[in-house]
């Protein structure tokens, strides 16, 4: 709409003091025929809007002119916390929103306090994907949000590891967490309580069109926190003893080893004559344990329990023949 574009020109000249045509159009994504009209508005609406001719000229508004229009609308007012992130903004359908909230924020502000949130913005970025991988696809995020801020019930066809694979829920959706670049909702389905689900697991998604009643003592960080911990507890199911070669107990800071490198630092273990380091680490199960250990080849030996030597041994001979093969 006109009238929002017109403000945004002029919140625009507020915060940054001197834009081009171009500039301006790039920002709002217009023509410069458009961004031409938009100012001689603004100049004959009564607004102090002029041009500095030059390489180094734009327009820019008279010094001291402060406009008092810096009302939050309703979506911008939601979108509040999502400023300073706008991948995470973008994935929840609310970058114009957060970009609305932010420059009517810094409009409000003194210069000088404007000018050091400037320095903030440019001087600290959060990227939330780790390392060695983007973040996840999921096409349904949006229209999840969406019923977690209105309170509505939704219909999925989500995809779980266990059988049957594929189940529909009907869930109530209570809040949203996005942790290492995978985003989870937190919901309960029709009769049971708040679990989690994975975001990216959802197939299909349509709105029932019904409202739920949410529970008034539901706090989204403790739940996650619990949940986190109640993870953790269920996680590992027992102990590995493995002999670490001098060589890889240099390398384990590089290679990402956490649960090696902490069962180290914790245990203060003490390195063996040859330099090796003798220490009992935690297992998720049998099978995950060998996949996750046998990338260190013959820098790490595992000790016990004899059901991972052996799974680690048939893991080998399976590579032996494929690539003797």
């Amino acid at each position: 709409m006109r009238s929002s574009r017109l403000l945004s020109i002029l919140l625009l000249l507020q915060t940054r003091r001197r834009l081009t045509a171009r500039e301006l159009a790039d920002e709002l994504e217009v023509s410069l025929r458009t961004i031409y009209r938009d100012v001689e508005a603004l100049a004959a609406a009564g607004v102090p809007v002029y041009a500095d001719q030059g390489r180094a000229g734009g327009y820019r508004l008279v010094d001291g002119y402060r406009t008092k229009l810096t009302g939050l609308t309703e979506q911008e007012a939601a979108a509040l916390f999502m400023v300073g992130m706008p991948g995470p903004a973008a994935a929840l359908g609310l970058t114009e929103q957060t970009s609305g909230a932010e420059l009517k924020l810094l409009a409000a502000l003194a210069p000088d306090q404007r000018d050091r949130a400037g320095r903030l913005k440019n001087r600290f970025y959060l990227d939330v994907p780790a390392w060695y991988r983007d973040a996840e696809d999921s096409p349904h995020l949006a229209a999840i949000a969406e019923a977690v801020l209105h309170d509505r019930k939704i219909k999925v066809l989500y995809r779980r590891w266990e059988a049957p694979r594929e189940v529909e829920r009907t869930l109530s959706p209570y809040g949203l967490v996005l942790k290492n670049g995978s985003w989870y909702v937190a919901a309960s389905a029709t009769g049971n309580s708040i679990r989690t689900y994975r975001v990216s697991n959802i197939l299909e998604l349509t709105s029932t069109g019904e409202t739920f009643t949410r529970a008034a003592a539901f706090d989204l960080a403790k739940y996650w926190q619990d949940h986190l911990d109640q993870f953790e507890q269920r996680r590992f199911t027992g102990h590995a003893h493995v002999r670490i070669a001098p060589a890889l107990v240099r390398r384990l800071v590089d290679l990402s080893a956490t649960l090696l490198l902490k069962a180290i630092t914790d245990t203060g273990a003490e390195p063996a004559e040859d330099g090796s380091v003798t220490v009992s680490v935690p297992i998720e199960s049998i099978p995950n344990a060998a996949t996750q250990l046998i990338r260190f080849a013959a820098d790490l030996e595992v000790l016990e329990p004899a059901e991972l030597r052996a799974e680690l041994t048939r893991l080998a001979h399976d590579i032996i023949q494929l690539y003797e093969s």
